[in-house]
């Protein structure tokens, strides 16, 4: 059964999250639709990651298998056509034997992004967290240090069912400005004030249920001095997730 890989990105505002889920407009429901009336056929999709309501893809992948071959450039125009201005599809191709986006996928990386300007931009609010402070970086950077490695996230995370909250950070790390690879993205959300945004970059093969936005919650208290960066591996090692409690909002993912 041939299988097909479809790169596409996706303002998460509008969407209950990637998951289809009856009765909310969810991402995953919107492309399976629109497969379905292109190929007439329903098709599952996997996907890399799970993204949750409100957080965005600036690159995400997914597989689908068909029962015969398809006319991809056919069907990536067709989809490119009904899923409108909030799903962008990049590409459509024939993947390898036995390629699947959930279970192929060798890294995960995102990017959070916080502004500290004293007034919020209207116009990068939907994918921005807006905090109108400055915020201490060094101490920021400490803290995300502790992440880097294998540990039991327990603190900062939820586990599937049956599932572990052990995972194997690859790096993580803050910067002030501009981002390797996103200078586009980038010089359009700094503006021509000249402030820029924290960026917040983390890698890892997998990640659990809100790891991610709960590390930045974490690091966001500890550069406004609330929390100490040298407590924050003794949280990790508490494994309770009263010990980290706070999520930092879906929008700036």
């Amino acid at each position: 059964m041939p299988v097909y890989r479809i790169d596409l990105a996706y303002d998460g505002t509008g969407f209950r999250g990637w998951a289809r889920n009856a009765g909310v407009r969810s991402v995953q429901g919107e492309i399976e639709a629109a497969l379905a009336r292109t190929l007439g056929a329903e098709v599952p999709l996997s996907v890399a990651g799970r993204t949750d309501a409100g957080v965005h893809a600036r690159h995400q992948v997914a597989s689908f298998p068909a029962a015969t071959e398809i006319d991809a450039a056919v069907v990536l125009r067709s989809l490119r056509t009904m899923l409108g201005p909030e799903i962008a599809v990049h590409d459509l191709a024939a993947a390898p034997e036995g390629f699947d986006a959930r279970f192929s996928a060798v890294r995960r990386s995102y990017r959070y992004f916080i502004d500290e300007a004293p007034s919020h931009d209207p116009l990068r609010s939907r994918w921005v967290w807006h905090r109108g402070e400055t915020l201490d970086l060094a101490a920021m950077n400490q803290a995300a240090a502790a992440f880097v490695g294998p540990h039991d996230f327990a603190s900062l995370c939820r586990p599937a069912d049956g599932g572990t909250t052990e995972r194997t950070v690859e790096s993580a790390g803050w910067e002030r400005g501009a981002v390797s690879g996103q200078r586009s993205a980038v010089s359009q959300i700094e503006g021509e004030s000249g402030v820029g945004l924290l960026v917040y970059s983390v890698s890892a093969k997998a990640f659990c249920h809100q790891m991610v936005r709960s590390m930045v919650a974490l690091c966001v208290d500890v550069g406004r001095g609330r929390i100490r960066a040298e407590a924050v591996p003794e949280i990790l090692e508490k494994r309770d997730r009263n010990a980290a409690r706070g999520v930092a909002p879906a929008h700036g993912l």
